[in-house]
């Protein structure tokens, strides 16, 4: 032990605590390169920001368009309330006609029962 204890000279410390210098040196050069790649970094997410921007600006023209296309068509209750009125409106219509036209239909053949009966 007291052999190693005499080869640390005052000359050895300062050589050490030199290399030991030099390596810190070196961690701070790769410290400050992990620094430029964070700058790089935030580059980038300021560009990804920029992007979600235009997203936020495209998505707010899509709903300004789906609220003239609610104006248009009175959405409520998530049901399109104008189209639904105009599809009862045009059932009703076929119904009506289907009436009509089975009416006819049934005073038809009775006029024909009526003219085939008086001609015997």
């Amino acid at each position: 032990m007291e052999a190693v204890r005499e080869s640390w000279t005052d000359e050895r410390l300062d050589e050490f605590g030199k290399r030991m210098d030099e390596r810190f040196d070196r961690v701070d050069e790769r410290f400050d390169e992990v620094g430029r790649r964070f700058e790089e970094v935030d580059k980038r997410f300021d560009q990804v920001d920029r992007r979600f921007e235009q997203m936020d600006k495209r998505f707010e023209q899509v709903d300004r368009r789906f609220e003239k296309m609610d104006k248009r068509f009175e959405l409520v209750d998530g049901r399109l309330e104008r189209i639904d009125g105009r599809l009862d409106s045009m059932g009703r219509a076929i119904l009506f006609g289907a009436i009509a036209m089975s009416s006819t239909m049934i005073a038809g053949f009775g006029a024909m029962v009526a003219v085939i009966a008086t001609k015997l």
